[in-house]
């Protein structure tokens, strides 16, 4: 464990000296190196002074060394601009270095903590990096939303650790019959993940963020909410078997009413930002059902959106470079000009809603078995949300490919190897990941 997080903090004077393509190289490096870590002992290994990683947080750590490394080959535009590229390097670096502490404390403080110091890295990026002046107020939504819950977090913290004199995750077995501690600890997962009615601070911050930012935040932020759930429900068996129906509910109707949203989205990011609130809301839904095909779902469900989520992000910021325009009004007949870029977007698009081989289709079956198993009601909204995923996803692939090109100011090239190399380093695991699938059912 120790040895990568050295590896990280070496990796800062590099950095300041300006070798971006040198760290991107040692980055995927490291992420092999990461690889071979691998070990089927599911409980925690490669303990090292209160550091360690069972299955869960290794796929997680895993997801986040390899999208890091992914935000440095497609902001090669701050790099030839000159635009603090350095600096740029060094928030990564401690973003990453964050998220590895985060995924990897056996102590629930420390993993407070540092889940409240990785939103420091994300703010800069997108206040720092960002296009437009609303990334002020984007960056007040983010850092307000997340800092609300936090605090109330640390006092439920506090007296989890005086009725059971410890944070380790490991005895973290003892029953908190309290609703107030219950709504408390949760709320700032809820936030995160983030649940209906408390998801605004997502699309505003995916809007106004750099392509790095927006990745980072799909690909691994989110996905901060539904680990801490899944490492502190074990305190909330009897009050969450009669609370949970509540967020169930609300998270399943949500990614309905949110679906419907997406269809009348003329922004091609917010698109892509509202339907991460609907899988994520799925995700939760499938923690909330408490039983183990939903835990494995929600696993699942948290790699496939990370890779698939951040790979359309990419697509879009592909586009955006060229006509210098989000809107879907603009961003017209693209497969006349960019046909081989088309197929990503086809590609990356029908992993969105659910087509095999992708990891998104077997996790979505997981959580549609656990949910309906929970209560059959819930069918007719899982029906609805799988339509209109696909609904949704094609009409995005419809308008932004076909149609009449806008005739207005635009460069355009027919792509370039990095943005393949970007594109295909998001879609091969995430469709070859189901040949190993049965290792991520395995962690509980």
């Amino acid at each position: 464990m120790m040895k990568f997080i050295f590896m990280l903090l070496m990796l800062i004077p590099l950095g300041f000296l300006n070798y971006f393509w040198l760290i991107q190289f040692i980055w995927f490096i490291m992420s092999f190196i990461f690889i071979l870590c691998f070990s089927f002992n599911y409980m925690f290994l490669n303990i090292s002074y209160g550091l360690s990683m069972d299955l869960l947080s290794y796929l997680l750590m895993l997801l986040s060394f390899w999208i890091c490394g992914l935000m440095i080959i497609s902001s090669e535009k701050i790099f030839l601009t000159n635009n603090y590229s350095n600096f740029f390097l060094f928030i990564i670096i401690f973003l990453m270095f964050s998220l590895f502490m985060t995924f990897s404390s056996m102590n629930l403080f420390v993993f407070y903590l540092f889940f409240e110091i990785s939103l420091i890295p994300t703010l800069f990026l997108i206040v720092g990096w960002g296009y437009q002046p609303e990334r002020l107020q984007a960056g007040i939504y983010l850092l307000f939303y997340t800092l609300f819950a936090s605090l109330p977090m640390m006092i439920s913290i506090f007296y989890c650790y005086n009725k059971n004199f410890s944070l380790d995750f490991y005895f973290l077995n003892f029953e908190v019959n309290n609703f107030f501690i219950y709504i408390i600890m949760n709320m700032v997962f809820f936030i995160k993940i983030p649940m209906f009615f408390v998801h605004l601070w997502l699309p505003k911050a995916h809007v106004e963020a750099p392509v790095s930012g927006s990745m980072i935040l799909a690909g691994i932020m989110l996905k901060l909410g539904g680990y801490g759930l899944m490492r502190i429900f074990s305190m909330f068996m009897l009050i969450g078997l009669q609370l949970n129906i509540i967020f169930l509910s609300l998270s399943i109707i949500g990614s309905f009413i949110i679906s419907l949203v997406c269809l009348r989205q003329s922004d091609m990011k917010l698109l892509i930002a509202y339907s991460s609130v609907v899988h994520m809301g799925l995700a939760l839904a499938g923690i909330m059902s408490f039983n183990y095909w939903g835990l494995s779902g929600c696993l699942i469900m948290m790699l496939s959106h990370g890779l698939c989520s951040s790979g359309l992000f990419c697509l879009a910021n592909i586009s955006y470079e060229r006509l210098l325009s989000r809107s879907l009004y603009l961003n017209k007949g693209l497969i006349n000009m960019m046909p081989s870029m088309s197929l990503w977007w086809f590609l990356m698009l029908s992993s969105n809603m659910a087509a095999p081989p992708s990891l998104n289709l077997l996790s979505e079956i997981m959580l549609i078995n656990s949910l309906i198993s929970y209560n059959y009601i819930n069918m007719l909204f899982l029906m609805l949300i799988s339509f209109l995923s696909a609904v949704y996803c094609l009409y995005l692939y419809s308008f932004s490919q076909h149609g009449k090109i806008y005739s207005g100011l635009y460069s355009f090239s027919s792509g370039v190897y990095r943005e393949f190399l970007i594109l295909i380093l998001h879609w091969l695991p995430l469709n070859l990941l189901i040949l190993k699938s049965d290792l991520m059912v395995l962690w509980i």
